[in-house]
């Protein structure tokens, strides 16, 4: 069983993750929960991968993280990163550019995956209060 700290550690991390990312997927909170001391190296990598660089703003690297995701053909993925691009000052026309140039190396799958995760984002818009 978890110690006190442990268990601290635990809440504080996924927490953060949650903060930071927008959403928390299950895998993450049961790798926090199973080896948390691997869960805090792997958020520490993300977080030094999608924030502001030396040369390139947290913004663009979405838009890479957004192409390579609709790639593989991850929709979801696609989406949850296109929210926090969003979050952090993206505009939709951005978005929709970045996923059209994915297209030329990736091709029309890597395209339809990323519209769809687009329209799903202009659809809560619609739908938004």
């Amino acid at each position: 069983m978890a110690g006190k700290s442990t268990e601290k550690r635990i809440v504080n991390l996924k927490k953060a993750m949650k903060k930071e990312r927008g959403y928390m997927l299950p895998t993450w909170e049961y790798l926090a929960e199973k080896d948390t001391d691997f869960m805090e190296v792997y958020n520490n990598l993300y977080s030094r991968c999608l924030k502001d660089g030396r040369a390139l703003p947290a913004k663009t690297r979405e838009f890479i993280a957004i192409g390579i995701l609709a790639y593989r053909g991850l929709t979801e993925a696609v989406y949850e990163h296109s929210k926090r691009a969003l979050r952090m000052g993206a505009t939709m026309s951005e978005l929709l550019e970045a996923v059209e140039t994915s297209m030329m190396p990736g091709g029309g799958p890597t395209l339809a995956t990323g519209l769809r995760a687009l329209m799903k984002i202009e659809e809560e818009q619609e739908t938004a209060p």
